[in-house]
């Protein structure tokens, strides 16, 4: 018995992604097939996936707009040459390539807002909605979804946090010295980190102008480190710049699996407007370091009871929390909320209680 779980494509996160939900089914008496309908076929994504097969359709992101007739086809047949029980599909795209190739039951993945803002999104999921179950990665999302269809019942729209797998995670974190080393970080900083795309969401202008409040009562050596790439890169360098702080903040751009180098920091800030979740998050309480997070969004649902919170957008709270270096991480407790909402383990406990799945998947380990 086969599981197909169709995915747009596997760049970051999404490959992560893609794991996550072949996870669940390790030990089960299911097999998974991950198809992806866009990007070349690569040995580290087969790898990366976690499943027992992997698909890749080889389509180009042009090719999957419209009507996805194409998809829709490769798809068909796939399904008519296997004994498949059920389809997993991430995000709207392959949701809508599932409804109109398959029969089967469709757990449909969501991982932002307003995927059914628009009315023609709307029209097929409810035209469809006997076989659909949708999965929010926080409660956040969940909610502004219920708002668009708040004719379905609660129990077919529900939240499965995004987790990661805590050992590999941790496992693979380089030493703090070595970590440094490899970010070209001197070793006596102490070093507030940001890690996102440089972008209007993720609000790194309220992260610079706190940081500026906040740096003339700081200690003497520190440094923030903001890493990724994005379309604000030269707008938040010429910030930085106008608030005099530019000596004191660090660019680094896309560092290849980010998060093996978490424990090069001091502290970690995030300061995005409406997160639907923030994996970094999960990263940084793996490394064991203190969270300061914008109380917006699923954000404020994972660091609950670990991190700190400020307003969205107050860069004066803000600054008075990098003052106070945020709340002091207890890291026993950082690591049970991990494993018991953030894990694999967590996660397929809950996915196999939810009714849907229970009717849909009867014979289950």
């Amino acid at each position: 018995m086969n599981i197909l779980h169709i995915c747009h494509s596997y760049y970051p996160p999404f490959l992560d992604c893609a794991r996550q939900y072949a996870a669940l089914f390790h030990g089960s008496p299911y097999k998974v097939v991950t198809v992806y309908l866009t990007g070349k076929p690569d040995p580290e994504v087969v790898r990366g996936s976690a499943s027992d097969e992997v698909i890749f359709l080889g389509f180009s992101s042009k090719q999957v707009r419209g009507l996805k007739l194409a998809a829709i086809a490769k798809v068909r047949k796939l399904v008519a040459e296997r004994d498949f029980v059920m389809c997993i599909a991430h995000r709207a795209k392959p949701t809508y390539v599932a409804l109109m190739a398959t029969s089967l039951p469709v757990v449909s993945i969501h991982h932002n807002y307003n995927d059914f803002g628009r009315f023609s999104r709307r029209l097929l999921v409810n035209l469809c909605r006997k076989r659909l179950l949708m999965l929010c990665v926080s409660d956040s999302v969940r909610d502004e979804m219920r708002s668009h269809l708040s004719h379905w019942p609660a129990e077919q729209i529900e939240t499965l946090y995004n987790r990661i797998d805590v050992e590999a995670v941790t496992s693979a974190l380089v030493p703090r010295d070595q970590a440094r080393q490899a970010l070209q970080l001197p070793q006596d900083r102490y070093v507030i980190a940001n890690v996102g795309r440089l972008h209007h969401d993720k609000d790194q202008a309220t992260l610079l102008k706190g940081y500026a409040r906040a740096l003339p009562e700081l200690p003497a050596n520190t440094e923030l480190v903001i890493l990724g790439k994005g379309p604000l890169e030269r707008e938040l360098k010429a910030l930085a710049d106008s608030l005099n702080i530019a000596d004191r903040v660090r660019f680094l751009g896309v560092i290849p699996d980010a998060r093996r180098y978490f424990r090069a920091f001091d502290l970690f800030v995030l300061t995005s407007d409406h997160e639907p979740f923030g994996m970094v998050l999960l990263e940084a309480m793996a490394a064991d370091l203190p969270i300061i997070c914008s109380d917006s969004g699923g954000g404020a649902e994972v660091v609950e009871g670990v991190g700190t919170l400020f307003p969205l957008g107050d860069a004066r709270a803000l600054s008075k929390l990098l003052i106070s270096r945020g709340q002091l991480l207890n890291a026993p407790i950082a690591r049970e909320t991990l494993m018991s909402r953030f894990s694999d383990i967590a996660a397929r406990s809950t996915f196999f209680s939810l009714s849907y799945i229970k009717k849909a998947l009867p014979n289950t380990a």
